[in-house]
């Protein structure tokens, strides 16, 4: 039998294999596992698919893995099925009965395992979709239009974290959290931390791919510039390093969106240094406190401020009042200040007295707890809950995004508010750029909205009722974004990758990939189309939007 894994000197033969596939603790494993050693006494719930990929890994896997936590199908276990394809899927939009549903889904113990699915899905002609953290705005990690029979590898047991403070890394498994991610550094160090995702159940290995940005962008940069190696399976089975994928590939893989290149099992990602305080706040102002003419003031000076300070608006409707049932529009200051609330007062005066942040404002706090803060947790929540990794975020929705180049003039900022208070649960944060984000070439990875670029835009609305509404809302969504396109970038009004949006076009279906391809990357597209063309000819990772071979 030909081993995966090439380092070790492995002796074992098909049968060693099997036998050790079989003697696992867990008595179901055991029983189910048996059956499995022999074709013609499969359970008859199993699929031929099933059938045939589960004795690929056998034969291609030097490790055993338990058949009843690493491999889910909805004909074995409809129960265990559902709880794996749904715990980390973020949109409840893409779970709803209509939507395709996988054949089956695998999660890997170990990196030979990644190794062995991805050649029994070629072997096997199985698409696969690979899931770190299953926050996919457009579920693309775990649902395929495209593709009707599909497979999910998920990473979400590959998690590993080894934090070397003595070198400023760590090696951090593409499953683990982000929140996990800090956790661990803060356990080494009060004095280091990561510049990434403020959301702090993110899966590390989608989020970086997509150029991971956060509190500390300002100061540090994105997360994907901050990544000094990384290990991938390419679509040979092979795990590559830096040094083995090359520099382009490199380049690739620190922006250029997730599922195009490999599976990414692990990033080596350089750490930063944080000060023992760390200062946040929160100012919130409605439209009768002259929210509008604050906002415009604040887009004149965000991308202006300190590098060490970080200060997004979270817009939403409200009520004017507790018992009101008019509302008007919430505009919430939420800042995090490298330093303590003294100097933050000075900076503020300074740079944006207009707030009118006061010390009762300010919450003294250490770096790991300034990012709980910013996630929402609760102040009592020990720094322990970072290692849960559950997301506070479940929702049906439709995400947009986009980048502002000009301050959004006072007459168009009245307009959005029209638009925000027809919908129901709509919801719009702005986070600013500047600093580090302004000093880093456009060039330098895939990801291309450094300097010039004043904020990003994310935009949500919300919903619970399925499919009931979805209509009405993802309608409402478009009708916005197009009246925001006068106030935005141009040519090409951009967005972020990892806010993945569909409506901007999909491979397969007759649209030119340069028309969502030039929003995420600019001018980087067709570097990562080349790129691509060269290290996954055959185009075995895919998806809707994924990097293509080539372009029309």
């Amino acid at each position: 039998m030909k081993l995966l894994n090439k380092h070790k000197n492995l002796t074992t033969t098909k049968q060693h294999t099997k036998m050790a596939f079989v003697l696992m603790n867990n008595t179901n494993a055991f029983l189910v596992t048996l059956l499995l050693l022999s074709l013609s006494y499969i359970p008859l719930s199993f699929s031929t698919i099933q059938q045939d990929f589960v004795m690929c890994l056998v034969d291609n896997s030097d490790a055993s893995f338990p058949m009843d936590s690493s491999f889910f199908t909805h004909d074995l276990n409809a129960s265990s099925f559902k709880l794996a394809l749904e715990t980390s899927a973020q949109n409840l939009r893409y779970l709803m009965p209509s939507n395709p549903k996988p054949e089956f889904i695998f999660e890997p113990l170990y990196e030979t395992h990644v190794q062995a699915a991805v050649l029994c899905a070629k072997k096997l002609k199985l698409h696969l979709r690979l899931r770190s953290g299953g926050h996919d705005y457009e579920g693309l990690s775990y649902v395929s239009e495209m593709e009707t029979a599909f497979v999910i590898v998920d990473l979400s047991k590959l998690r590993q974290i080894s934090v070397d403070i003595e070198s400023n890394s760590a090696w951090v498994h593409a499953g683990a959290s982000i929140g996990e991610v800090y956790y661990r550094i803060q356990e080494k160090s009060k004095i280091h931390g990561f510049p990434a995702g403020l959301c702090t159940s993110l899966g590390i290995g989608g989020h970086i791919i997509g150029g991971a940005y956060g509190s500390m962008m300002r100061k540090f940069g994105l997360g994907a510039d901050n990544v000094l190696d990384a290990r991938i399976v390419d679509a040979d089975g092979k795990i590559l390093n830096r040094a083995a994928m090359g520099e382009d590939v490199f380049w690739a893989i620190r922006g250029g969106g997730g599922g195009s290149f490999g599976v990414i099992l692990a990033w080596k990602i350089k750490l930063v240094p944080v000060p023992e305080i760390v200062t946040v706040f929160t100012v919130t102002r409605t439209l009768e406190q002259d929210g509008t003419k604050l906002l415009y003031k604040w887009q004149q000076v965000a991308d202006k401020l300190d590098e060490d300070l970080f200060i997004r608006v979270i817009i939403q409707p409200t009520s004017k009042t507790p018992k009101s049932k008019e509302r008007t529009i919430s505009t919430s200051y939420q800042g995090q200040f490298l330093g303590d609330a003294n100097r933050l007062l000075q900076v503020m005066q300074r740079s944006f007295p207009q707030l009118g942040l006061t010390k009762k404002d300010c919450l003294e706090t250490s770096w790991i707890k300034s990012v709980m803060y910013i996630a929402g947790f609760p102040s009592t929540a020990p720094s322990e809950a970072l290692l849960d990794g559950k997301s506070l975020f479940k929702n049906y929705f439709k995400a947009k995004s986009d980048y502002v180049e000009e301050p959004i003039p006072v007459e168009g900022l009245e307009g959005l508010w029209e638009k925000l208070l027809e919908e129901d649960s709509p919801l719009t944060i702005w986070n600013p750029y500047g600093g580090m984000m302004a000093k880093i070439p456009e060039t330098e990875t895939p990801f291309p909205h450094r300097s010039g670029t004043l904020f990003k835009i994310q935009w949500l609305t919300l919903w619970q009722d399925g499919k009931t509404s979805e209509a009405k809302h993802m309608g409402w969504m478009r009708e916005m974004y197009s009246y925001m396109e006068q106030y935005v970038s141009k040519s090409p009004r951009s967005a972020y990758v990892n806010y993945r949006d569909l409506d901007l076009g999909m491979n397969g279906k007759g649209s030119d990939a340069r028309e969502w391809g030039n929003r995420y990357f600019k001018g980087n597209f067709e570097r990562l189309v080349e790129i691509k063309a060269k290290f996954d000819p055959e185009n075995f990772f895919r998806h809707e939007q994924s990097i293509p071979t080539e372009l029309e």
